[in-house]
């Protein structure tokens, strides 16, 4: 098993999404990640669903252990410094001052560890007009214009997961890395901000660049009309997807393989830039095509014509794919109190071998008096 930062301790004092998924790829990756939770409550994600184990919480912390400190009392966050002093990393994603006054403000924690990286997460930066507005996901998206290119026109409404959380944590993650490197030629650690906003914002770059360079707003079928992407219902009521591109051989090959010879000729259809200004057309003349089979046939025509294409999974059903069942994406284990746990691996393969290996989600405080004895040994050492 691969374990890249096997060497690295990540204290993480991170609830709900941004600072636990910066967490999960680095434990991802093999660093021992400390979560320091709320005696009683811990994350607020672990009781979305009632308990303390929620499928919300599960998602972003497994390969991680848990321990239980309320730093507003002196002797836990003297435990808590001790901690520190043995960490690489440390993570939090509070609103600006909060951490401060929990005794984990980045100037009180680099100076107990000179080399530690430090990563504040905040939804609107730690200065500006905004910098104390609550931020979530969805705010974080609107501002940044991300939002616009994924809601419908007609009847708006929010759809789809939290990106803005889950891209703000990789952001993170990414930057912790960098600085890491550094220092292992500097010996120095950092401190790294990173807000929400300017993570997606960076992430929305293909829509800013296109009204930087050519004045164009982007909207929601902007993108899937250049790119020309479709889906389409089939006769059994599943979905297929359907990407062309650029290269004409795939653009020939979906009129070949929906048996629509007239396509080639018609002269709304003749060159790409046509099919993008007439894309609804061609939609509405599929559409009653696709209807006609069953997802499976329409995937073997497809793949016998080399058009892009995959059929458009549920979640219970991506994963039995046979592709995904041999790169073994699923991966299972067993908490000792919570049972089976199953979730998709990390997607690294390093020198062709990929982490099969998962801890699950660990219960709050699991693992407090294991973390105190080994902080314990290690700063009498």
């Amino acid at each position: 098993m691969t374990k890249i930062l096997k060497d690295i301790r990540v204290v993480e004092m991170g609830t709900y999404i941004t600072g636990p998924a910066a967490g999960m790829h680095l434990a991802d990756l093999g660093a021992d990640v400390i979560k320091v939770e709320r005696p009683g409550a811990g994350d607020p994600f672990r009781a979305f669903k009632g308990g303390l184990y929620s499928p919300h919480f599960q998602t972003y912390n497994r390969n991680k252990r848990s321990i239980a400190l309320d730093t507003n009392k002196m002797d836990e966050r003297a435990t808590f410094h001790d901690l520190i002093r043995t960490a690489d990393i440390f993570i939090q994603n509070f609103r600006p001052g909060v951490a401060e006054r929990l005794g984990a403000g980045a100037e009180e924690l680099q100076r107990i560890n000179p080399g530690l990286v430090y990563c504040a997460i905040t939804g609107f930066g730690q200065s500006g007009p905004s910098r104390d507005r609550p931020a979530y996901d969805t705010v974080a998206q609107a501002a940044s214009a991300y939002l616009r290119l994924l809601t419908p026109p007609a009847n708006p409404r929010v759809i789809g997961p939290a990106i803005a959380d889950a891209v703000t944590g990789h952001y993170a993650a990414l930057g912790i890395v960098a600085a890491l490197l550094e220092r292992s030629k500097t010996g120095k650690g950092r401190r790294l901000d990173i807000s929400m906003l300017e993570a997606m914002c960076h992430f929305n770059l293909d829509s800013f660049t296109h009204y930087f360079s050519v004045g164009e707003v982007m909207g929601p079928l902007s993108r899937p009309m250049v790119s020309q992407s479709y889906t389409f219902a089939c006769s059994d009521g599943k979905w297929i997807a359907i990407h062309l591109s650029s290269p004409q051989k795939f653009w020939e090959g979906l009129a070949a393989a929906t048996q629509q010879p007239k396509l080639l000729t018609d002269e709304r259809f003749a060159e790409r830039l046509k099919r993008i200004n007439h894309q609804q057309d061609l939609i509405d003349i599929l559409t009653p095509v696709f209807a006609t089979r069953s997802r499976d046939e329409w995937c073997t025509l497809l793949l016998e014509n080399e058009v892009p294409h995959s059929p458009a999974y549920d979640s219970d059903e991506a994963l039995e794919d046979p592709q995904a069942k041999h790169l073994q994406i699923a991966v299972e284990a067993t908490h000792p109190q919570m049972g089976p746990f199953k979730t998709v691996r990390p997607p690294y393969s390093f020198d062709g071998e990929a982490d099969l290996e998962v801890l699950p989600p660990p219960v709050l405080d699991e693992h407090g008096d294991e973390i105190r004895a080994e902080v314990a040994k290690r700063l009498a050492g």
